[in-house]
């Protein structure tokens, strides 16, 4: 798979670079937004949009949702590189939400450098970032010839639907870690992490299936399966979070403890909440809610969770999700004894 991402990513960029230039003139503002009513500044365009957007795309990151729905398109039987425009639509939407989720988590770092509100100011990050959920739109209305007008109405119907679900997450997953109680239970955090989450990775596959012309039962079933993917993705970042040391969370590009610092209730935590001793979770609690924390209740937070194994069952969730269910059968809601489900 590495080899696969190092392959794809430099055309990912090049394809990303005819969008989104890095040096933003008159021209490429009329072809792309039109004619202005009265006159663009492309000076001010280049310092509010471009030089931050490519700040954070050269910092790095590893494309996989573009290159995801490559490899999809390609299974479809279809040329993936005949769809490398409609690969950009969620790596872009992608990198939008990176840079507005730093914004309301007041993260210091994304990528191994600060993040972009730190160099840029918070108005000019949340501007970019705002600008990167529309800015696929184009992509889409600019290729009229590849599409026929079911199939675009298809894919803005899709967008609108699953950038919702997507806020819909965020939004949980912001009122949890606000909160100082650990009040979460597990079925609520998977369906946080399937609209938080899972959105970007179902655009993935939803697009490659409108856009190559399946019907709509592979649109759901490959939707479907990037869905439990990507909850297994996002509990495996939450491990990764525990599991580095200080040293070891600086290459990674994210501070050490980060989730614990913000207060999110990861299922680690939630697990912690359910079965460790009631002095230990009103400590946890403590940690999770403080305005700071020092290395050592970091360490004391990870050493709560680790006494009931809230580590390895998080990793059990993960790999059970990962290993993805047949048709018929949702390993999450059917072990928890919740909404078994017939298929799709």
């Amino acid at each position: 798979m590495r080899d696969v991402l190092a392959e794809w990513r430099p055309v990912i960029d090049e394809s990303i670079e005819e969008l989104l230039p890095r040096t933003i003139d008159e021209e490429y503002l009329m072809a792309f937004f039109g004619e202005p009513t009265y006159q663009y500044q492309p000076a001010a365009i280049q310092e509010a949009l471009a030089d931050p957007i490519w700040d954070l795309l050269d910092r790095g990151g590893k494309r996989w949702r573009a290159i995801l729905f490559l490899i999809i398109v390609d299974a479809l039987g279809e040329k993936p590189e005949e769809y490398l425009h409609y690969a950009c639509v969620p790596e872009i939407l992608h990198n939008g939400t990176i840079i507005v989720d730093d914004v309301e988590d007041e993260a210091e770092k994304r990528r191994g450098r600060e993040a972009l509100h730190h160099v840029f100011g918070t108005d000019i990050a949340l501007n970019a970032g705002n600008a990167m959920y529309f800015i696929p739109l184009k992509i889409i209305d600019r290729n009229r010839s590849d599409l026929d007008d079911s199939q675009r109405l298809d894919a803005y119907e899709m967008l609108t639907y699953e950038l919702n679900r997507t806020h819909l997450g965020q939004g949980m997953d912001i009122c949890w870690h606000n909160q100082k109680r650990i009040a979460v239970d597990e079925h609520r955090y998977y369906e946080m992490c399937a609209c938080k989450t899972g959105c970007l990775a179902r655009i993935v596959a939803r697009l490659a299936a409108i856009v190559t012309g399946q019907p709509e039962s592979v649109q759901h079933q490959l939707a479907r399966y990037a869905e439990e993917m990507s909850i297994a993705f996002q509990i495996g970042d939450d491990i990764l979070d525990i599991e580095h040391t200080l040293d070891q969370a600086g290459d990674f590009g994210k501070a050490f403890g980060n989730d614990i610092r913000e207060g999110k209730k990861t299922l680690m935590v939630i697990y912690a909440g359910e079965h460790a001793a009631p002095e230990d979770v009103a400590r946890l609690e403590e940690i999770l809610w403080a305005e700071d924390n020092t290395d050592e209740e970091i360490m004391e937070a990870i050493e709560i969770m680790q006494r009931v194994d809230a580590v390895e069952y998080a990793r059990e969730r993960a790999e059970e999700l990962a290993a993805s269910a047949p048709p018929g059968v949702h390993p999450i809601r059917d072990r928890t004894g919740s909404i078994a489900e017939t298929g799709e």
